[in-house]
Order: C-alpha cells, then sequence, then structure tokens
C-alpha cells in the first residue's frame, strides 16, 4: 500500500528546495512551487506552468494540495456573499465577503464549530469539531479576494477573525495564516487591515501582545459587569474582566493600538444607566473605542435588540466623554450571514 502523500502546504520553503535537490533537480523549483502556493494561491499542480510536466507529475507523486471547496454560494440583496466552504475531510464552516462603497471585508472562520458557549451567537450551538489548519485560513481569504475582484471589480481591503470558531482558541495556526497573508512571498495585505477578534482570553492576549503585532484587535464584550457577562458568556467566569483588563492593558502597551470593544446592546440585559456606566468606566481605563453593534436574532432565542434610544443614549455617554463610538448595521441579514448568524443552517 503507498505511503498517504504529504500535504504539500505544510512545508516551509526550504523544505521544498530540499525535496528538490534530493531529487537531482535545480533548488530554485522549490522557490517556483512555494511562489504557486501562496502568493498564487493554486488549488492543482497542473496550474503551475512554468514547471515542466515531469516535475508536476512528481509532486502529484509525493503531495497533496488540501484546499477548500466552496459548497454553496449565497448572495445578498445588499451584496454580501456567503459561502458554505468544504474542507478536504468533508467538514464544513462558513465565511463572508462584506462589501461597502469604498471596501471589500473578508470574515473567515478558524475553527470547525466554536469552543465556547456566549449564548446569543448561532455557531456556539455547534460542537466544536476540530481547529482550522493555517492553509484553510489562508484559503478563505484568497477564495473572497477573487470574488471582490469578480463581483465588485476591486481587490479585497479588509480581513476580520469574526467568523466561526474562537481564533485564540486556535493560537498558533491563526497567526501562521496571518503571516502567509501579510507575506510579500503570500498574498501580500498589510496587518494593519486585518483584524483579530477575540471573546477575552486573556492569557492569549497577553501571548500575542508580547509578538509586539501591527494587526488590530477586537474583544467581544457586551458588558463592563461581570455578572452580566457570565450570563452570555459563561465560559467567561474563566477570564474574569480584571484579568482581561490587565491583558488589554498589556497589548496597548506593547502595540500603542487601540482596542475595538464589540458591543450589542440587548433590551432587559444590558440596556440599563448601570451597563452604560460600567462601559464608560472600562473605556476611560483601556485605550479603547466602541463598536455598538446591531443584534442579528438566531433561532431559539430570548434575545432582543434594545430601542434605538438606549443605543443612542450609550452613544451620547460614550461621545461625551471622548470616547470613539460607531454603529455597525448588519449586512447579509437576509442569508443568515450577519454577525453571530454563521451556524451552516443552509447545508
Amino acid at each position: 500500500m503507498a505511503p498517504a502523500r504529504k500535504d504539500i502546504r505544510t512545508l516551509t520553503k526550504d523544505e521544498l528546495r530540499t525535496f528538490f535537490k534530493d531529487k537531482n533537480i535545480p533548488v530554485f523549483k522549490g522557490n517556483q512551487v512555494y511562489e504557486w502556493l501562496w502568493s498564487k494561491a493554486a488549488q492543482s499542480f497542473d496550474s503551475m506552468t512554468n514547471l515542466s510536466l515531469a516535475h508536476r507529475d512528481l509532486l502529484e507523486e509525493h503531495f497533496v494540495i488540501n484546499h477548500i471547496e466552496v459548497d454553496q454560494q449565497q448572495r445578498s440583496n445588499d451584496g454580501t456573499i456567503k459561502n458554505a466552504v468544504r474542507l478536504h475531510d468533508g467538514l464544513i464552516v462558513e465565511s463572508v465577503l462584506i462589501p461597502t462603497a469604498t471596501r471589500t471585508t473578508a470574515c473567515v472562520s478558524s475553527q470547525v464549530g466554536c469552543s465556547l458557549d456566549c449564548t446569543f451567537c448561532a455557531t456556539a450551538s455547534l460542537k466544536r469539531m476540530r481547529n482550522l489548519n493555517p492553509d484553510e485560513i489562508f484559503d478563505q481569504v484568497a477564495v473572497i479576494h477573487k470574488q471582490s475582484l469578480l463581483y465588485h471589480d476591486r481587490p479585497l481591503s479588509n480581513v476580520v477573525f469574526m467568523g466561526m470558531g474562537e481564533p485564540l482558541m486556535n493560537y498558533k495556526n491563526t497567526l501562521d495564516a496571518i503571516e502567509k497573508i501579510t507575506s510579500p512571498e503570500g498574498l501580500g495585505m498589510s496587518p494593519k487591515r486585518i483584524t483579530v477578534s477575540t471573546s477575552g482570553i486573556s492569557k492569549m492576549i497577553l501571548k500575542m501582545a508580547d509578538l509586539k503585532p501591527k494587526w488590530n484587535l477586537a474583544v467581544s464584550l457586551h458588558s463592563a459587569i461581570e455578572e452580566t457577562r457570565h450570563k452570555i458568556m459563561p465560559f467567561a467566569e474563566k477570564f474574569p474582566l480584571t484579568e482581561l483588563k490587565t491583558a488589554l492593558l498589556h497589548w496597548y502597551a506593547q502595540t500603542k493600538s487601540k482596542i475595538t470593544f464589540e458591543y450589542v446592546v440587548w433590551e432587559g440585559i444590558n440596556d440599563t444607566e448601570k451597563e452604560m456606566e460600567a462601559l464608560l468606566k472600562f473605556c476611560l481605563d483601556v485605550p479603547s473605542k466602541v463598536n455598538l453593534i446591531e443584534y442579528n436574532p438566531i433561532d431559539q432565542s430570548d434575545f432582543r435588540q434594545a430601542s434605538e434610544e438606549v443605543v443612542n443614549r450609550y452613544i451620547d455617554l460614550l461621545e461625551s466623554n471622548k470616547i470613539p463610538v460607531t454603529v455597525r448595521r448588519s449586512r447579509g441579514k437576509d442569508i443568515d450571514a450577519a454577525c453571530g448568524q454563521l451556524a451552516n443552517k443552509t447545508l
């Protein structure tokens, strides 16, 4: 029985060069293959047209490219595209292209399912099956870049790790994917156009901050009162707000980059003056800006979006204290592609 072929994208450029050297083939062929895999996002060896047929056959004999396939694509009335992405082992994740007048953003997944238990999020209802590999995260970005060119006649401008899964619970693979996305030998995107969104895994924020990264950090906060936060995000009991604040202050000290707090305002949960004041105090302690997010209902949920009046009170309080605040209106709601709705419902 022939040995299983290795996923070629687990090899470094030096390892590819060594492979060709061991076959008495000029090592620069390894450079060419690396460029095809990461800069050109090739999905087959046949597409590597500057390699001879014999060299392509040699690669086919020894390796496989475990690229993703878009199993199903849905297009929203507002131009949003949701991809149901099939992985090499048959599992499915979802990724989203979000267009605006000035940019196109890729919202990508980092896990199959999710490790956490946020009660307002559809993905949390899915069992975590496994972490995505770096190439599987990279492929989502490469696919959406092509869709951006096809449907919007412009390259992809931003990437947010806000799809299925908690990226900091898949720490190494997430960072390896970012390296390939930003590398001049990969997609060459600026790290300043990438945002890693976390539910608040303090110890991993501390670890990531020590790298002095150039990408942005967003935190799903939703309440600066411990009791409320535990109710809507039960896992957060393991990551108290005091620890989260310490981690975020370390992030700012290392990066000089403000943190974005993602914050949904729900009726009867965090719509009180006490909640507003708690958020303000947290923001005054941590260099930050607030992104108030429209709530997107999910099946079997009792959560309800707070009134416009309450949201405006949040805005007025934050702005009067010089805390930058924006309101994010969700896109792709008609195809369940909006924030918190990714749950493979179409399959």
